[in-house]
């Protein structure tokens, strides 16, 4: 995914409430031409990562994912994608912070019980 596919799914994780094209440019620093911002929207519509309605002549998009379920998404398509995967884990895991190695500590304990 680019940075612009990031940025736009970023401003509707944010806004709680689905967007029209022009609202998701509003809420840019930096907005691209509202063209780009729809087919943006467009493709990840086409991907299945948002859902759209019309909303007077525009359609109105919203995730169909949580940043976090998105975010857990990608790690499983990159972890199943590796041909050693317990070397790709190994590298996630040796990577993490203090913080991310407790609460990763915690899910695990969680799903143990």
């Amino acid at each position: 995914m680019g940075a612009l596919e990031r940025e736009v799914l970023g401003r509707l994780w944010s806004a709680g409430d689905a967007l029209t094209p022009a609202e998701v440019a509003a809420a840019m620093v930096s907005p691209p031409a509202y063209t780009t911002v729809m087919t943006i929207l467009t493709r990840l519509w086409h991907k299945g990562i948002v859902d759209r309605r019309p909303r007077g002549r525009a359609y109105a998009y919203r995730p169909l994912l949580s940043e976090g379920e998105y975010a857990a998404r990608q790690m499983r398509a990159s972890f199943e994608a590796a041909s050693d995967r317990e070397e790709a884990l190994s590298h996630f895991v040796g990577a993490l912070t203090k913080r991310e190695e407790r609460a990763l500590r915690r899910v695990i304990a969680e799903l143990d019980r």
